[in-house]
C-alpha cells in the first residue's frame, strides 16, 4: 500500500476510511507478527510507515467526527 496523504484521507468518505483503517491494521499485525517470529526482515522498515498511516487514519477520522 502506498504511502496515504492527509489531503487524499481528507476526501475520502467514512466507510472509506473504515476500509482503508481496516486494511492497515491487518496488513499490520501480519507483518509485525511476522517481524517477532524473524519470518519477515525485509519489511520491517514498513512497520513504522504503517504505524504512522494508521494514525493519519484515526486522525482524520477524529476531525470528521466519524466513530472507528
Amino acid at each position: 500500500m502506498p504511502h496515504l496523504k492527509p489531503k487524499d484521507l481528507r476526501n475520502q468518505d467514512a466507510d472509506k476510511l473504515r476500509q482503508t483503517l481496516f486494511d492497515l491494521r491487518s496488513e499490520l499485525s501480519k507483518l509485525a507478527g511476522g517481524a517477532q517470529r524473524g519470518i519477515v526482515k525485509k519489511d520491517v522498515g514498513d512497520i513504522r510507515r504503517i504505524r504512522k498511516d494508521v494514525a493519519r487514519v484515526v486522525t482524520i477520522m477524529h476531525e470528521k467526527g466519524v466513530a472507528e
